[in-house]
């Protein structure tokens, strides 16, 4: 969050001018849509009549009653303090996905009937693949960025080679690589394994430039400082390097952990039953598609926010050990 404006004004939301603006764009895009054959239709028909039949009257009137109610929604919100401006417009937003959803008119009983098996299944194959990957990535992006910061020529190629690869193809191209070429070479992988084979190396070739950048971000004085007292390499890197970096490289790393959560649905093309697949599974054995779907996506979701705060969490801490 950037520092409080010390500059005490009126809200931009509040002015005469930006609600004309807010108002106009809202009518021209409302209309565009054309909602009059819709729910919000629905409940115009007392003005429109028959909503099928209301033609461009009927787009405009319903676009101009909604834009006035979104503008003044707007308005009224900006009267209240951040933190329940923030929770307002959540609550409001949730609420419309949820009206969205529930236009599907779901089984809502299939849903219940099915939950608990892809959370006590699903979740923890997914979690326990996402884990494993990113830790496994950890090291190997450790090792990756000290090579392309090392002076030697060998080394610095390997990972160079690696991380142009790797970042080069798409995920599912490197989980069927893995998965199916590694038995030409004589080894038969099973399918969790070629999976977090896959995300592991995938993600370590990203991680690997974050973990250099960050590395890099450090005084090269302070590098030079500690050998020449005479610490080891790894004594080095281990108490005066990494330390310093964690605070930088921490939040792109939580963001790769998050985005591997949700890369983790491909392993479920190689049979690996995460969330993704039972999702499909469940879906296709009683032609509930949208069901499972929109439950796996609330799921998904779920586990998105609560690495979020925990990856907030862990930043808050290393900006408390960095001051």
């Amino acid at each position: 969050m950037l520092y409080a404006d010390t500059v005490i004004g009126d809200q931009p939301v509040h002015k005469p001018k930006i609600i004309m603006i807010m108002l106009a764009a809202s009518l021209m895009f409302f209309s565009f849509l054309g909602l009059s054959d819709s729910i919000f239709g629905e409940f115009m028909r007392p003005v429109i009549g028959e909503p099928k039949e209301a033609g461009v009257f009927g787009d405009i009137a319903t676009a101009l009653v909604l834009a006035m109610l979104f503008v003044a929604n707007i308005v009224l919100i900006g009267f209240f303090s951040f933190r329940i401006q923030v929770l307002i417009v959540w609550v409001e937003l949730l609420l419309l996905f949820l009206s969205f959803f529930y236009s599907f008119n779901l089984n809502f009983e299939f849903i219940r009937s099915k939950l608990w098996f892809m959370i006590t299944q699903g979740v923890f194959t997914t979690l326990y693949i996402s884990a494993i990957s990113i830790a496994l990535a950890s090291i190997v992006a450790i090792f990756g960025a000290i090579a392309k910061l090392s002076s030697n020529g060998f080394a610095y190629a390997i990972a160079s080679f690696y991380t142009s690869f790797f970042r080069g193809l798409p995920l599912l191209m490197q989980v069927y690589l893995i998965y199916l070429g590694l038995p030409q070479l004589g080894y038969v992988i099973d399918a969790v394994p070629a999976g977090i084979l896959a995300l592991t190396l995938c993600y370590g070739a990203y991680m690997t430039e974050i973990f250099r950048a960050g590395i890099q971000s450090i005084n090269k004085g302070q590098w030079e400082a500690s050998r020449s007292m005479g610490f080891k390499f790894g004594l080095t890197m281990r108490r005066i390097i990494l330390p310093q970096a964690m605070p930088l490289i921490i939040p792109p790393t939580g963001n790769q952990f998050i985005a591997m959560l949700k890369d983790s649905s491909l392993v479920s093309v190689i049979g690996v039953w995460e969330l993704m697949f039972l999702a499909r599974t469940l879906g296709n054995k009683d032609f509930r598609h949208m069901e499972m779907l929109i439950t796996a996506a609330l799921i998904y979701w779920c586990l998105s926010m609560c690495l979020e705060y925990i990856q907030s969490r862990i930043e808050r801490h290393y900006r408390t050990i960095s001051h």
